[in-house]
């Protein structure tokens, strides 16, 4: 693969050496697949219509869809004539949706639903480069064409100039731009990052390297495609022929695992978190002999040493009886390996997976840094580490603490945006990821805090919170954490609890008392492992979801902490006035 300079060239090697299924995609509750002739046909036939429609190198088209193989397919076609592809996802804002369309000066604007169509802004079309509308599945209005129709313009074209795409791909090099991904933003409107060709050639190969199960190998994809981890994860499956299934709803996840049977999976560590929550609740509650032993096994688990595992008698008994019937059951019987991204993955959760057998180690990067610094090893996982840096990449710490980092993997910058590019690439390089960390002996990176997100007590004592939080929304009770505290004498938390959870041990009208006294003995817990100033002494308990309509959560389901301050003020300054 040493000729491979492009994603053109990198997904022609991964459909050349497969013969099977390319993708499928689950749609009202059944699997679509895909295979190879197919998808080259329909990708050909697309890029060839887009071109008929005028789109050329440099242009941008959005694309806002569920994950899906069309989703694959019109990304792939973009690519093809140097075109620039916009992901939006499909819980972005309306607001968003409309500064993204703008911003980017999209020609084209590529949507999966009646639904997603609707919740567009009317003032898309005016005032903007945008010169065509095209539904995935179908027509959403008079105006607009349909994916079959693209194709049906596309053969047509191929027809007539059979060695379109033979010149414009070959015009294609690694340093032209090949998306658009607008960050999903913690404060203000999602800025445009700006990544190569060979930003993400050089990312997903990187993985080849790294990531610890056979291909090709059945891999499932929940992450949005939009998400720059899961965008890049899809590129690497494509060039190792690795047959990627979308699921249809997350709700169907476990019962999707089970018709899949995957070898590999990116995740998140909320999904983690709440299955080791899931499983420790359902082994509390088991009566006699089955009880017992489920608690000692999954009490093995949680002890798991990472750097050291064991393989005696009482390690093959426990999988005997209890691991391998997890696997089965939950995960499909075949995953070989997740890896978890986004966030941090408590190091008591990490253990768990590897206890039961599931090879699991985090990775850690940026939209910006396409998105991969780091990943972990094979062989070599550490605790609380986000892994060493993947190949050509260097990475430091600032004398601040804060990570910097340089290689093939670096932005070509934010769209439009020259004074904040500025600020966070240096001169030589170095772009600035405003994350606070440090690298041990050995090259493993780990991750304290975000360097905004880092406060000042009235004490004089500076807090990281995100290290408190994640300890917090360990325990199955809580879904999310928030620890305030700058300028004020000591910190304290807003909590919110999971509401499955919370139904299921408490009922459906819980007594807030009782809710409250719970939440306290999590937090009693957490803080016997803290220094004093690092306790939370008062919290608030919130019984509402966060979520992204409601505006506390980020697209990928981060908290947006401006927003939550701003929602909860009063009850923040209760905490500190009694």
């Amino acid at each position: 693969m040493t000729d491979i300079s492009t994603l053109c060239d990198l997904i022609d090697f991964g459909l050349t050496h497969n013969s099977g299924i390319v993708s499928s995609t689950k749609r009202k509750g059944t699997w679509i697949d895909t295979d190879v002739a197919t998808f080259r046909e329909r990708m050909d036939a697309c890029a060839a219509g887009f071109y008929n429609l005028g789109i050329r190198k440099g242009d941008r088209v959005a694309l806002h869809s569920e994950n899906s193989t069309e989703w694959l397919i019109a990304d792939q076609a973009l690519l093809s004539l140097g075109a620039v592809s916009v992901p939006i996802y499909t819980t972005q804002p309306e607001g968003q949706i409309l500064h993204i369309v703008r911003d980017a000066g999209v020609h084209g604007y590529i949507v999966s639903s009646q639904e997603l169509y609707d919740r567009c802004p009317s003032e898309m079309m005016v005032n903007s480069d945008l010169k065509w509308v095209m539904g995935i599945l179908g027509k959403y209005t008079d105006d607009m064409f349909t994916m079959e129709d693209l194709i049906e313009r596309g053969r047509k074209q191929l027809s007539e100039t059979p060695d379109l795409l033979n010149e414009t791909r070959s015009a294609v090099s690694s340093d032209d731009l090949a998306t658009l991904c607008y960050t999903s933003g913690t404060t203000g409107q999602p800025k445009g990052v700006m990544l190569t060709h060979g930003n993400l050639t050089t990312n997903a190969l990187a993985l080849a390297e790294r990531l610890p199960f056979d291909v090709p190998a059945r891999v499932l994809s929940f992450l949005p495609l939009s998400h720059s981890l899961e965008r890049v994860a899809s590129t690497f499956y494509l060039s190792q022929s690795c047959p990627i299934y979308f699921i249809e709803t997350t709700d169907e996840l476990m019962e999707d695992m089970q018709h899949v049977r995957p070898a590999h999976m990116t995740t998140v560590p909320r999904l983690l978190e709440k299955v080791h929550a899931g499983i420790m609740t359902k082994a509390v509650a088991e009566k006699g002999i089955p009880g017992l032993i489920a608690r000692w096994a999954f009490g093995r688990a949680e002890r798991f040493d990472l750097e050291n595992p064991s393989s005696g008698l009482q390690d093959k008994l426990a999988d005997k009886l209890v691991y391998s019937k997890v696997r089965n059951t939950l995960f499909g019987g075949n995953l070989q390996a997740l890896t978890s991204g986004g966030a941090a993955l408590s190091s008591q959760v990490q253990a768990f997976i590897n206890g039961l057998g599931i090879y699991c180690g985090q990775g850690y990067g940026l939209t910006e840094t396409s998105p991969v610094i780091t990943l972990y090893e094979r062989k070599k996982l550490r605790p609380g580490s986000v892994g060493t840096a993947i190949r050509d990449v260097e990475v430091k710490i600032a004398e601040d603490g804060e990570i910097l980092t340089r290689g093939p993997h670096i932005m070509r910058g934010y769209y439009n945006m020259p004074e904040e590019t500025a600020e966070t690439i240096t001169d030589d390089g170095w772009l600035h990821t405003g994350d606070i960390g440090r690298l041990d002996e050995d090259g493993h990176l780990y991750i304290t805090d975000r360097k905004k997100q880092l406060f000042k007590l009235s004490t004089g004592k500076y807090i990281a919170p995100v290290p408190i939080e994640v300890k917090l929304a360990s325990d199955a009770l809580i879904e999310h954490a928030v620890v305030i505290g700058p300028d004020f004498k000591f910190c304290a938390a807003l909590i919110v609890v999971d509401a499955a959870y919370v139904e299921n041990a408490y009922g459906s009208e819980p007594d807030v008392k009782i809710l409250n006294n719970a939440v306290q003995t999590v937090i009693d817990k957490v803080n016997e492992d803290l220094p004093p100033w690092e306790q939370v002494k008062k919290f608030h308990l919130i019984l509402d979801p966060f979520t992204i309509d409601t505006g506390e959560l980020t697209p990928t389901l981060k908290v947006r902490r401006k927003n939550v301050f701003a929602k909860y003020q009063k009850e923040i300054d209760g905490l500190y006035s009694s």
